[in-house]
């Protein structure tokens, strides 16, 4: 999709922290606290640093389905990540953008929706808040809307990689669910790799595609190496969590989301697609994630 609007990059924050946003999909393309970079720099194994993932997470069937016998035709991960955003405020501290439906939108997924993404520094924490509103004063909003940060793994030279653990708030017992070959969302559930709060990362845990946590108890989750140092990510609002990366790349993306891709061997109508958010006329719903070093 193409935009109008040019494109710009917003650089701010406080303290230790720095971070810079573009409005090219509202996306953050830096996170620096003091000398050590947090965010992946979108090299050759996957050009993105952090997408908005919006109206939909992961893939329709063939990319198409229907809504009330309405087309709407979605790539992977929906449109947001690759339209520009209005810029509503910018300050040192932080940005406010803004998108909201249009013709071009429309023609690809009929409803009309504003989308809010908010970014603050304080106290050393990124704070990235998403506000989804439904303007329609007769359809409901039917979507997805999910986060895709992308953190340096290792985060620092000289910490081996297989060192690094994901060390969550609580147990995390329940089974996790796999992406199959076609993008969608296979029907069987396997035994979680971790050992009560804690994953073990290793290339090997990602050679199947992402790992999905339908319903993590925890709500935030530290990323740390031998050396003790690394990241605390926290999150609000949002139901699932994923954790993905290409095999053998250096990054890893903690992402919460409210949706995930489509059930593979789903047929029904885009409204009754499983984890979609249901906002009616008027209505609004807000979600956010943070993170800081440690």
């Amino acid at each position: 999709m193409t935009n109008p609007v040019t494109e710009d990059t917003h650089d701010f924050g406080t303290g230790q922290l720095k971070a810079s946003v573009r409005n090219h999909g509202a996306e953050l393309i830096a996170l620096r606290s003091g000398d050590e970079e947090l965010l992946w720099n979108a090299g050759a194994a996957w050009p993105k640093h952090s997408p908005v993932l919006f109206p939909i997470i992961g893939r329709l069937p063939e990319c198409e389905i229907t809504l009330d016998s309405t087309p709407v035709r979605l790539k992977q991960h929906g449109f947001a990540r690759d339209r520009v955003f209005r810029w509503i405020a910018r300050t040192p501290e932080g940005c406010t953008l803004e998108l909201v439906d249009d013709a071009e939108s429309r023609a690809i997924f009929p409803s009309a929706f504003r989308l809010r993404m908010v970014y603050l520094i304080e106290n050393n924490t990124l704070r990235v808040s998403y506000h989804l509103h439904n303007p329609d004063s007769t359809s409901t909003l039917h979507a997805s809307l999910g986060a895709h940060p992308a953190f340096r793994w290792p985060l620092k030279e000289g910490v081996a990689k297989d060192t690094y653990r994901l060390v969550f708030e609580y147990d995390e017992p329940l089974p996790v669910r796999r992406i199959g070959a076609d993008g969608l969302l296979l029907p069987e559930k396997q035994h979680t790799p971790l050992r009560d709060n804690v994953l073990a990362l290793t290339d090997a845990l990602f050679e199947k595609d992402a790992l999905i946590m339908e319903k993590p108890e925890s709500r935030s989750v530290d990323m740390v190496g031998s050396d003790g140092t690394g990241l605390r990510f926290v999150w609000g609002g949002f139901k699932e969590l994923g954790l993905w990366t290409k095999p053998s790349a250096n990054f890893l993306c903690i992402e919460p989301w409210h949706g995930y891709a489509t059930p593979a061997g789903f047929k029904g109508d885009f409204s009754q697609k499983p984890g979609l958010l249901h906002l009616k006329p008027g209505e609004s719903w807000a979600a956010f994630w943070s993170v800081k070093a440690i």
